[in-house]
């Protein structure tokens, strides 16, 4: 990615490659707490849970985690 703006865009393409290329649908998506990742519309038109990362935690800063069914 160039800029944080590409974010949006970059999660919709993964999601959608899970479903279609592993036939899995995402579950439960973890994300730090940056802005950037606000898409609520997105992941409740999905059923996915939308988590993120505790405060002032810099070990789980920059980290993404997915759980797939």
């Amino acid at each position: 990615m160039k800029s944080k703006s590409e974010t949006r865009q970059n999660v919709e393409s993964l999601l959608n490659l899970i479903e279609t290329q592993y036939d899995s649908k995402v579950k439960c998506i973890r994300l730090d707490n940056g802005p950037e990742f606000s898409m609520p519309r997105i992941f409740a038109s999905k059923g996915i849970i939308h988590q993120t990362s505790c405060n002032e935690t810099t070990q789980q800063n920059a980290i993404v985690e997915i759980w797939v069914d």
